[in-house]
């Protein structure tokens, strides 16, 4: 136990003092377009021998990418947070801005480059990436070079690019300027007050259940008041991705994705059949909740009701205590990081106005720290998430003195790591409840976690599969986008609901996130995949943790399946290992509806 109190506020001045006012960031963004230039000179000069002789060339250019990357990451990163924390620092969107232009220009020169490497001929390449000086960047390298082929001309390519700052990647900032200034209306002992969505979406942990739908009810009505914007916002942005799927040909929506994810089609596939399969134990999770809250059948504000009348909080400070001591009993590196992550104030929890919905983790690569935002407001699922964000930077971590390049993991294996680490905290959790009222509160909030990434997820990917198809053939209507997303909503959780939320696609950030399409199937298949990883540290116990780490720097340079094959000794596109994974997920789910038989 520690004896100092942990800040809930983070600190960004170590990276730049003054904020967005920072002259310190200026100079920053100043360094970083000029090693994006150089970068562009170095690539355009470039006119590769098709021999050996490329390789020093390519070298150099390399580590113009490390140096452009990470200013750039660093920048990103800085503004991410600026932003999260003061949703009204307008000078931060500004910067935001600049960051995608420069940005733009950076990806515009690494296509390029791309499209160079593609020129070079098979057997020489081989040659190239086998050499001492290039061959632990082998994996990235070939990668790029064969999502090269697939793409369209360099001037092509070049000009999508720029075309990007104001004509995609400025509807993510629409949105994210939109939401900002949304307010829901609540009543707090007896006044009424306007909470941002963020301090707003906590209330439906609520144990009133009149609390949850009077929030709810002017939850919907104020994203209602925003869906005509946020419609034409979803459509110009999805607009915009498909036409370049079109001209590069790309029919299939899951393509850039999975590509993305670095994940086979069949793996997706098989997956969604298990879940979809055993969704009626489910079910039946939902309509004993139903009963224990003495309802015929819940409703979306219900999803997130703690069993029981206990309204008691876990202060930020024990929280903290909880997570360092269980990470503890995995493994000494994991609970010396997230220790040093609360004594230096990485980490944003304070419950605020002006703050931004939902919690993230982020890393700044030439400080080598993380930085995670989060709402504390007292609550298991809070603890949880505070977990989960510290699993993904614990991820940074163990990678941190890998190359750069072999540093770029997708969002599917992220959250195997942010999920591991929260599963770490929630079985614990149970484990040391005081009784069985408490236990069952626990597992309950634990089993919240597994219909979130079951079935609400799965709604979200049905969602976005069918907008995406009907996009095609023209702009779709916000009555239309609501009627989707009911259809996606009632599909995925079997009809068990009595109200639904088909504005959850105005609502929920991820399907306006220009970054990375389809921001939904990653975190099932990072959920269940760690619970394959997380059944193997059980059966190996605190020793496990050195091959956690062995798992954790392959992410980068590795497809899925290599992944799962050479560390979990399973094949990813077979039943077997998701059916395993879910069937965990199932005996949390039988322990509960077993403890409250007679309830």
């Amino acid at each position: 136990m520690t004896t100092d109190t942990y800040s809930e506020v983070w600190n960004l001045d170590v990276f730049f003092p003054g904020g967005s006012r920072s002259a310190e960031f200026q100079e920053h963004l100043r360094q970083t377009e000029e090693l994006i230039k150089k970068f562009e000179a170095n690539v355009n000069s470039w006119r590769p021998a098709n021999s050996l002789e490329d390789v020093n060339y390519l070298q150099k250019l390399i580590t113009d990418i490390e140096n452009s990357a990470q200013k750039l990451e660093q920048a990103r990163s800085f503004i991410d947070c600026l932003l999260a924390q003061n949703t009204g620092d307008k000078q931060s969107y500004s910067l935001d801005s600049k960051i995608t232009s420069l940005n733009a220009s950076f990806q515009a020169a690494l296509g390029s480059l791309d499209i160079l490497l593609t020129s070079i001929d098979e057997e020489v390449w081989h040659k190239i990436v086998d050499t001492e000086a290039l061959n632990e960047l082998a994996f990235v390298l070939t990668e790029s070079r064969e999502q090269a082929k697939e793409k369209l001309s360099k001037e092509e390519e070049a000009l999508i690019n720029a075309l990007e700052v104001d004509g995609y990647h400025s509807w993510g900032q629409l949105y994210d300027l939109i939401v900002s200034q949304i307010k829901v209306a609540v009543k707090e002992d007896g006044d009424k007050k306007l909470l941002s969505v963020g301090q707003a979406h906590n209330k439906f942990s609520s144990t009133d259940r009149r609390v949850r739908a009077t929030v709810f009810k002017n939850w919907e009505e104020a994203w209602g008041d925003q869906a005509e914007f946020l419609a034409k916002t979803l459509n110009h942005l999805s607009g915009f991705r498909l036409s370049v799927y079109e001209k590069r040909g790309w029919e299939d929506v899951l393509k850039e994705p999975l590509s993305i994810n670095r994940m086979e089609k069949k793996t997706l596939e098989t997956m969604w059949t298990v879940i979809t399969e055993n969704k009626q134990k489910l079910v039946q999770y939902l309509e004993r909740k139903a009963k224990l809250l003495g309802i015929e059948k819940l409703s979306w504000f219900d999803l997130e009701a703690p069993y029981g009348n206990n309204d008691s909080k876990v202060s930020y400070q024990e929280g903290a205590d909880f997570i360092e001591r269980n990470f503890a009993h995995f493994g000494d590196k994991m609970a010396a990081f997230a220790k040093q992550a609360f004594e230096e104030q990485w980490i944003e929890a304070e419950d605020r106005h002006g703050k931004a919905p939902g919690g993230f983790c982020t890393y700044l690569p030439e400080s080598k720290q993380s930085r995670i935002f989060m709402t504390y407001s007292g609550t298991p699922s809070n603890v949880s998430t505070l977990a989960h964000e510290l699993g993904h930077g614990f991820h940074s971590y163990a990678m941190r003195e890998l190359p750069y390049l072999n540093c770029n993991y997708a969002m599917n294996v992220a959250e195997t790591a942010s999920t591991f680490a929260e599963m770490i905290v929630a079985d614990a959790s149970v484990k040391n409840a005081k009784n069985e009222e408490e236990k069952l509160a626990l597992l309950d909030d634990k089993i919240q976690r597994t219909v979130a990434l079951l079935m609400n997820i799965h709604a979200r990917f049905i969602f976005e599969t069918r907008f995406y198809e009907e996009r095609k053939h023209g702009t779709v209507s916000t009555d239309r986008l609501n009627e989707i997303m009911l259809g996606a909503q009632k599909e995925a959780y079997c009809h068990a609901l009595e109200e639904y939320h088909p504005l959850f696609w105005a609502s929920k950030l991820h399907f306006f996130i220009t970054d990375v399409p389809f921001y939904n199937f990653p975190y099932t298949f990072g959920y269940l995949f760690s619970l394959g990883i997380y059944a193997q540290a059980l059966e190996e116990g605190k020793g496990y943790e050195e091959k956690y780490i062995a798992l954790l720097k392959d992410t980068g340079s590795m497809t899925v399946e290599s992944l799962a094959k050479k560390h979990l000794q399973v094949d990813l596109t077979e039943k077997d290992f998701w059916e395993k994974a879910v069937h965990i997920c199932i005996e949390d789910i039988n322990e509960f509806l077993h403890l409250t038989e007679n309830k």
